[in-house]
C-alpha cells in the first residue's frame, strides 16, 4: 500500500503480529507463519476478494540472524503453507503469484570472511504463476516492476501510463 498505514477504500487488511516471546527469531523460527497460512488459505476460500497480498516474513527475518539451521527451518514451514495456498487456490480455480522482493536466506555466509552475512541481497529471485492459462508462459528478464503489469493483465485491467513495467506472460 506504498507504506500507508491506512486501507483504501474496500480494502481490508489483516495484521498478525509477530512472535514477542522471544528475542530472536532463530528461537521461533516458524514465527507466526502457521497464522498466516491459516488466515491465507480461509480469505481464498472464502471467495470474497479479488487479490490477496500476504507476505510470510519468517526466511527474511530469521535470515538475519544468520542462524541457517533456524533459515532452513524457516524456508521448510513456509514450503509447506505454501502448499497449502497451492491447493486452496486450485480448489476455486484461482491464480496464484509467489515471488520476493529482495533475497536474504539463500546466502547466509560471507564467502570471502566466513562470517555469517545477516543482510537482504540482490540476488534474482523466484517469481512463479500457478495456475493459470496453460496457453502463456513467463518471459525471463523480469523485474519487480513487472509483478504489478502482469497481475493488471490477469485481471484484464488497463495498465495505467504511470506504470513503467512490463507483464511477465508471453504466449506459447
Amino acid at each position: 500500500n506504498g507504506g500507508v498505514e491506512d486501507p483504501n477504500v474496500d480494502e481490508f487488511r489483516l495484521l498478525v503480529n509477530s512472535p514477542k516471546d522471544v528475542p530472536t527469531y532463530d528461537l521461533k523460527p516458524e514465527m507466526s507463519a502457521p497464522e498466516v497460512g491459516m488466515d491465507l488459505v480461509e480469505a481464498i476460500k472464502s471467495d470474497k476478494y479479488d487479490v490477496i497480498v500476504i507476505n510470510f516474513a519468517n526466511p527474511d527475518m530469521v535470515g538475519h540472524t544468520g542462524v541457517i539451521p533456524a533459515a532452513v527451518k524457516a524456508v521448510e514451514k513456509v514450503d509447506e503453507l505454501v502448499g497449502k495456498a497451492v491447493q486452496a487456490v486450485k480448489d476455486v480455480d484461482g491464480v496464484l503469484f509467489i515471488c520476493a522482493d529482495h533475497g536474504n536466506a539463500e546466502k547466509m555466509i560471507d564467502y570471502e570472511t566466513g562470517a555469517p552475512h545477516t543482510a537482504h541481497t540482490t540476488n534474482p529471485v523466484p517469481f512463479i504463476l500457478v495456475n493459470y492459462d496453460d496457453s502463456y508462459t513467463l518471459r525471463d528478464g523480469g523485474s519487480l516492476c513487472d509483478i504489478a503489469p502482469t497481475l493488471i493483465q490477469i485481471m484484464g485491467l488497463n495498465q495505467p501510463a504511470e506504470m513503467t513495467g512490463k507483464s511477465l506472460l508471453i504466449k506459447k
